[in-house]
This record gives structure tokens, sequence and C-alpha cells, in this order.
């Protein structure tokens, strides 16, 4: 499916997963890691497609199980106890919410990342910190572009080797363990061969030197500033609320916070408003799509009735 805010600029990209990811770090809200995490699994759900609904049922939903049952077996603070464990220790009320929210935090940053690395291909890591930092800036693209083709490289010699008799599926535990380090081996071998190949190869461009110039596919265009000001306007709205005490919360020793209000309210909304973002401008690029393919169809239609 096309994704209509990875055309954006790189900065643009850039800045909303630094502002959602951080966001979601610092303020431990429920509304706020609630938002954050509703949208980013539906923008990784946008971008992933069914795959998406088999990652949250097989990793992000029992992430998120272990992650709240866990904190209230090792963390006993806060006033309300519901009930004596075994050992003596308390379970409380405030450290199976702060468990929650600590799982939903956790989550929200993972689907965000999943996001980032769907969006931040290695072309636009390069076009931001290429001039800045260029060694980190090539790492990181070479790393980025190096998991996709892991994973197809590492099927082609799973399958060189299965025609010889030697993948994992033949032979018992110790000849299938054999195999296995035999692939990962050639596989270790051709992934030092490939970085050493595309660092000479950029070397030899010229990469890195100064006063180089580059080439690149990225502008800065009206629609890029209004997107960034309206980013900039909600981080300062967001950071001057919180700061003001907007977005206060804490989970011990009792739970206690602000949940409504106008400026609370105007806080979640603003927040809501910077993390749908990049699922707001899919919709409404999907509905113009759909709107001119109606129209195209019956133009399209009267066209061949013509004809004939």
């Amino acid at each position: 499916m096309r994704d209509a805010f990875s055309s954006y600029n790189p900065i643009i990209n850039l800045i909303h997963f630094a502002s959602a990811m951080l966001f979601s770090m610092f303020f431990m809200h429920p509304v706020c890691l609630a938002l954050s995490f509703l949208c980013a699994f539906a923008y990784y759900a946008y971008l992933n497609g069914k795959k998406a609904l088999r990652t949250g049922g097989l990793f992000m939903l029992p992430m998120l199980l272990v992650t709240a049952l866990v904190n209230p077996a090792f963390n006993h603070e806060g006033v309300t106890i519901l009930l004596y464990l075994r050992d003596g220790n308390p379970l409380t009320l405030e450290s199976i919410v702060y468990g929650i929210a600590a799982a939903l935090m956790l989550i929200s940053i993972v689907s965000w990342f999943g996001c980032c690395g769907k969006v931040m291909t290695s072309d636009k890591l390069v076009y931001l910190f290429g001039g800045l930092i260029p060694a980190l800036s090539l790492v990181l693209s070479m790393a980025l572009r190096f998991v996709p083709r892991f994973k197809s490289q590492i099927k082609v010699i799973s399958d060189a080797q299965k025609c010889v008799g030697r993948d994992v599926s033949n032979g018992n535990v110790l000849l299938r363990a054999r195999h296995g380090i035999r692939i990962v081996s050639i596989m270790v071998t051709w992934a030092l061969e490939n970085a050493i190949e595309t660092a000479d190869s950029m070397k030899c461009r010229g990469y890195g030197l100064p006063g180089r110039t580059a080439f690149s596919v990225f502008r800065f265009d009206r629609r890029d500033f209004m997107a960034l000001l309206f980013m900039l306007a909600c981080d300062a709205y967001i950071v001057a609320g919180a700061l003001a005490g907007g977005l206060y919360f804490r989970y011990f020793p009792s739970v206690a916070g602000v949940w409504g209000g106008l400026r609370t309210t105007g806080l979640f909304a603003v927040c809501f408003a910077l993390y749908a973002m990049p699922v707001a401008i899919n919709l409404r690029e999907d509905a113009k799509w759909k709107a001119l393919e109606a129209k195209i169809q019956p133009r399209a239609a009267q066209s061949s009735v013509q004809r004939f």
C-alpha cells in the first residue's frame, strides 16, 4: 500500500517520529499513552497490512501481558493493597496500574520504531546526516539496507544447502546444528564482504570528503513547510502545557492526576492530532484517489460505449 506520509521530506518524517517517541517516553499520563499506542499501531498496521496483526498477536500482546504482570511481582509500592502474596509482599493497585502504563509505553515505542524503520530508508538517512556525520549515516544506512537483504540472502543460502542435503531439516540433531552453523558462517562471510565492498565503493566516490556535493531527489516544498509548522506548533503547545502541569499524573504512592479541564482536554486533542498525523495524511490521500477513480470510471465507460 502506498504511504503518502513517507513521500514528505525526510526532515518531516524525522521530526514526527522523534516527537512521538520522546512524548511517549516522558509523558506517562494514561490517556497520552493510550493515544500513542493506538495511533502507532494504526500506522504500523497501515504500513504492514495483515502482517501487523500477526506481529501484534505473537509479539506485542505477549509483551504487553508479561510487562504488566512482571511489574507487580517485583514492585510492591502503593497504598491500595489488594492482597498479600505467599512471600508476604503486598500486591497493590498502584503497581498493577503502573505495570499496564509501562507496558503501553514499551509497545508504543516498539510500534513507532517499526514505522520509523519502514519510512526512514537508507537514502533518507544519508540525506539527513551525510553532511554532518557521514560515517554514522553510512553505517546506519548500511544496517537498514542489510536487514531485508539478509532475509533474502539467507533464504538463498538455505535453499542452496538444501539441494546438497545440508539444510537444517536434514539429519539428526547434531547434523542439523552443524548445518545451521555452516549457513550462519556463510551468511556472516557474505555480510562482511558486502560491507567492505560498500565502504570501498563509497570511499572511491569521495563520500565524506569536505566540499563534496551530492545529488538528492528530496525537496522541501510548500507541503513540507505547512507540515513542519503544524508539528512545531503541536510540540510547543504540548511542552508548554506539560510544564504548566496539564499532563501531571503520578502512580505512587497513590494514583492521582489531572483528567479533565479545558487545558488538559486541549493537550489530549493536540497529542492525538500529532500522533495521528501520518494516518490522517494517508486517509486523505486515499480518499482523493478514490474520488479520482470514481470520476475516471464513468468517463472510461462512456468512451467505450461511443466506440461501439
